[in-house]
């Protein structure tokens, strides 16, 4: 019951949001975009991670990027890496700014992997793509593994404007039937979504720090 009283808040939203934007900041250029893989592809999830990914492409055309997703190397060219590699190709970028992190199982051996992959990670300069929920612990955690400049550009999603769920008739003022209301059919399960993602996440960097790996 008290998760669903919360749903009807701001406050799912803003705890995720404050994990996708605390302490992420990176001043400056990158000299990597990294990529984090999230399940298959196509999937909503890994497809609006390339789209940031490509826009930051677009920003910092001498960064390399690198997509993190683990893969059977004998199987790269049917693997979900190689759609999201395909899927930031058709959005502009050039084929020849790919490297791939594919032996991590998790994000603290990910970024171990890319440290050995950089050689010098104190002096690179790192950009992130991850959930708004996985940034705080992803950014850290490049942090702890040597990167002295990690900073991350979380894959918010967007919203359609409310109104153009309603009639002509509805936006005259009228009440509406539950059913009719924006906030119920469509807020209300979003944001419970949001608690669980915030509560996993919660469980992860506990976990994370109890180890030393933020």
């Amino acid at each position: 019951m008290i998760l669903i009283a919360l749903a009807f808040t701001d406050w799912p939203f803003m705890a995720c949001y404050r994990l996708g934007t605390a302490g992420t900041e990176l001043n400056g250029a990158p000299d990597y975009i990294v990529v984090m893989g999230a399940g298959g592809m196509p999937g909503a999830e890994g497809l609006i991670r390339c789209y940031y990914a490509a826009e930051a492409a677009e920003v910092w055309p001498e960064a390399r990027v690198i997509i993190a997703l683990p893969t059977l190397p004998e199987y790269f060219n049917e693997s979900h890496t190689r759609r999201m590699y395909d899927e930031m190709v058709l959005r502009g970028v050039d084929s020849t700014r790919f490297l791939f992190e594919i032996t991590g199982t998790n994000t603290r051996s990910q970024a171990l992997a890319i440290a050995a992959m950089t050689g010098r990670p104190d002096t690179c300069r790192l950009l992130i793509v991850t959930s708004p929920e996985h940034m705080y612990r992803a950014v850290r955690v490049f942090r702890k593994a040597g990167f002295g400049a990690a900073g991350g550009v979380p894959s918010f999603g967007t919203d359609i404007d409310e109104s153009l769920l309603l009639t002509r008739k509805e936006k005259s003022g009228e009440a509406l039937s539950p059913d009719r209301m924006p906030g119920l059919r469509y807020n209300l399960w979003n944001y419970l979504k949001y608690e669980i993602n915030f509560f996993r996440e919660v469980i992860a960097i506990s976990w994370y720090w109890l180890n030393g790996w933020i």
